[in-house]
């Protein structure tokens, strides 16, 4: 399992235009598989990727059902909300960063070197300083709130830039992006929905944890 990071001449605009000539540059992946002890819900979802010398671009696309929004304050627990996750490794000398986000546009990001789970989350973390998280430029095809839940089928998108400046401030210099390979995974949630479900683009074994990056899978920027 391998995923295929294009290189971009032309940055994205950040408007949800997944079918425009950018966009469709880009290899897309799906998360197919759900842990167990989710509802029977099974969001279909697709992400797409690309970068340039300054930013990742992560546009994710859900076909979902039983929607909400509620968290709006930055890294407060946007995993109880329809949310995507994206967790990324840079380099074997590194701790990873989890980028999480609800379908309202309100980010959680924090940079992990020590994933062992404790009372305040983990041996060590830091939360991403709220000065660099207001970094990440952001579309959201659905309102910051959504509640009530909506409970009908509905497609919404979620595309972001993240910073490279905003990844060297925590794992040091990165240095020529094109031709490295990360490690990764992707994800979709709903902690707190009326159907929780836990999906995940590469295999996470039988305990429901998406902080194991043991399991994450290639990630190749192509030059």
């Amino acid at each position: 399992m391998e995923y295929i990071i294009r290189k971009t001449a032309q940055p994205p605009e950040l408007t949800g235009n997944w079918d425009g000539a950018i966009w469709k540059q880009a290899n897309t992946l799906k998360i197919e598989s759900f842990h167990p002890r989710g509802s029977n819900h099974k969001p279909g979802v697709r992400a797409r990727l690309l970068y340039d010398d300054h930013n990742i671009y992560v546009h994710f696309k859900v076909k979902d059902q039983y929607i909400r929004s509620q968290i709006t304050q930055p890294q407060g627990s946007v995993c109880w909300d329809s949310c995507v996750e994206f967790f990324f490794k840079p380099k074997p000398t590194c701790g990873y960063l989890n980028v999480e986000a609800n379908c309202g546009g309100t980010f959680l990001c924090s940079y992990i070197e020590n994933h062992r789970r404790t009372p305040e989350g983990f041996e060590k973390f830091r939360p991403i300083d709220l000065q660099w998280l207001s970094q990440i430029r952001c579309y959201h095809s659905l309102p910051e709130v959504v509640e009530p839940e909506i409970t009908s089928a509905k497609e919404w998108q979620l595309e972001y830039a993240l910073p490279f400046s905003l990844i060297e401030a925590y794992t040091g210099p990165l240095g020529a992006i094109s031709g490295q390979t990360w490690q990764a995974n992707f994800y979709k949630c709903g902690d707190k929905t009326s159907h929780p479900h836990w999906g995940f683009w590469a295999p996470i074994g039988e305990e429901l944890n998406f902080h194991k990056p043991e399991k994450f899978a290639p990630i190749h920027f192509q030059a």
